[in-house]
């Protein structure tokens, strides 16, 4: 099972790779055609009929046609990241099957006049189901089961892909074997389950629901910040294996997050509903963003602030090394909110530094920004930049989402952080980098080189496919923002963690159950990745 929904977050990092793009183009379209603000300043350039603004309204759908169609793009993700071959089949297949099963939904809900257009409520049983109606693509009165959607087509279909993909048919269909029988079988299948969803759906669809309501009477009586501790508690707790896509996702993509209707169209989860309201001015519908904005203190100040103290803890004859490596993974956090090379420097070192004290504090962070009102969302991460153009721009022209909380906490949070992983890190002796004869970096002065001036050497790219056991034991090589994530036969074959750290650069390595391996590389990752799978002949 560890295996599984590791796999099935690096899958799901497709699309999300996909969301910084769309989001700087909504924030900076909704922003400056936000008419609030242009009165405020007076800015004739940006009024409604000039050409700056009617490239930002431009840019504006541009972004948000991203958000609109993620289910269609998990569909597709899920059919690639799961694919054992011939991807490209895979995720043809997966795109018709989301289409075959949205059609065979809204046609059997138009002729069995289960369509309540007055209420635009689903009849079953009796009962009247709001809210689970959707147009999409095109096709009208379907069901509204967004990225559930795209997860259901997409998983059925590379079933389907992993079983069919090299299938051989009598001579005479011989055309219509192997790959090209895979977008065949997965249409005929979808038409099947599409019909079989009307009838379960919208009861699975009213439980979410209730989750989000209930999730937005805790926010609303001014109890959501236990919710908000939680869910920042559980986020960095499943860091280090991976798994904290698959915890959010549903979160920020689905009702289970709430839903808002914004400019008459309904937005399910916190992500979807913050963007809608960026889009459409509809700014009294940023309270949905208690599940995103804690992130910014503890990654624009408080790791930054940890980092220092290791630098302070470092061998005097070291720190020059030590500083450079440090304020490289410090700067990348403040400015992107990619904080696992920072996370994984400490992690591995002392896992009671990661889980009692940066955990906790991550924690506290998304209460008190939710006991704040703070209301700043973000695309994937809570850096500067996010920070920038979804909490300073919008609360700069006219939006009371009390984004200047964020760095008053920050002036707490880096001193918090500073002292205690001092504190921790001389009380139990921890061999932080560059102190007490531990390495000076984590990732060596040859690989930083070699990296930027494109990746690997061949030498490297070979040691890596020899440290996991040989090309006979690889399965599958993919990469997410900051890991490697490899599937093996055997994983007792893969060299052990310090082998990869000292040898091969890495930042960490990470077992997931027995075949799945985690080589944590920072934005170095996806390089790697496509340097072994070419040696691989992938």
């Amino acid at each position: 099972m560890k295996a599984f929904f590791s796999k099935l977050s690096q899958a799901v990092m497709l699309p999300i790779a996909l969301l910084p793009a769309a989001g700087i183009m909504l924030g900076l379209g909704g922003s400056f055609t936000n008419q609030s603000m242009i009165d405020a300043y007076n800015i004739g350039i940006l009024q409604d009929g000039t050409l700056l603004n009617s490239f930002l309204q431009v840019m504006t759908a541009a972004g948000g046609i991203v958000f609109a169609n993620l289910p269609l793009m998990f569909a597709l993700a899920i059919a690639i990241g799961f694919a054992r071959a011939e991807k490209g089949a895979a995720a043809l297949a997966a795109t018709i099957s989301y289409l075959v099963m949205n059609v065979a939904i809204a046609k059997t809900l138009s002729v069995a006049g289960m369509v309540d257009t007055t209420n635009n409520t689903v009849v079953l049983m009796g009962n009247h189901y709001a809210g689970v109606l959707a147009d999409v693509l095109g096709i009208q009165n379907t069901l509204s089961m967004g990225v559930f959607g795209g997860l259901i087509a997409g998983g059925i279909t590379v079933i389907l892909h992993n079983k069919y993909h090299d299938v051989k048919l009598p001579e005479f269909l011989g055309f219509f074997g192997g790959a090209r029988f895979v977008p065949i079988v997965s249409a005929f299948s979808a038409l099947f389950y599409g019909i079989a969803l009307v009838f379960v759906w919208p009861y699975i669809g009213a439980a979410f629901g209730s989750i989000g309501a209930t999730l937005g009477e805790m926010t609303a009586s001014g109890h959501g910040y236990i919710a908000s501790f939680i869910f920042g508690i559980i986020e960095r707790a499943l860091i280090p294996v991976g798994l904290h896509h698959v915890f959010y996702l549903p979160l920020w993509q689905t009702e289970i997050g709430g839903t808002a209707e914004i400019a008459g169209q309904v937005y399910k989860g916190t992500q979807n509903i913050f963007f809608g309201s960026l889009a459409n001015g509809d700014y009294s519908q940023f309270s949905s963003t208690n599940f995103m904005t804690g992130k910014f203190p503890f990654m624009m100040f408080g790791l930054p602030a940890a980092a220092y103290a290791m630098y302070t803890l470092a061998d005097k004859e070291n720190k020059k090394e030590v500083g450079g490596l440090l304020f490289s993974v410090a700067l990348t956090a403040f400015l992107t909110g990619i904080t696992e090379p920072i996370e994984f420097t400490f992690l591995f070192l002392s896992a009671p530094l990661y889980y009692f004290i940066h955990v906790p504090l991550a924690g506290l962070s998304f209460m008190i920004m939710d006991l704040l009102n703070v209301k700043v969302g973000m695309t994937f991460s809570g850096g500067f930049i996010d920070f920038a153009l979804f909490g300073m721009l919008p609360g700069l022209t006219g939006t009371e989402n009390h984004w200047y909380y964020i760095p008053l906490l920050g002036l707490i949070y880096g001193p918090v952080y500073f002292l205690l992983f001092r504190w921790f890190i001389v009380k139990f002796d921890i061999k932080t980098p560059g102190r007490k004869g531990s390495a000076v970096a984590v990732v060596r002065k040859k690989d930083y080189q070699e990296a930027k001036a494109g990746g690997a050497n061949d030498s490297q790219v070979d040691e890596m496919i020899e440290a996991l056991g040989g090309k006979d034991n690889i399965v599958d090589v993919d990469a997410c923002i900051t890991r490697l994530r490899i599937t093996v036969k055997n994983g007792d074959l893969v060299k052990d963690n310090k082998y990869w750290t000292e040898n091969l650069g890495a930042k960490g390595l990470v077992k997931v159950g027995g075949t799945g391996i985690q080589a944590i590389y920072g934005a170095q990752a996806a390089g790697f990745k496509a340097q072994i799978n070419s040696k691989l002949g992938k």
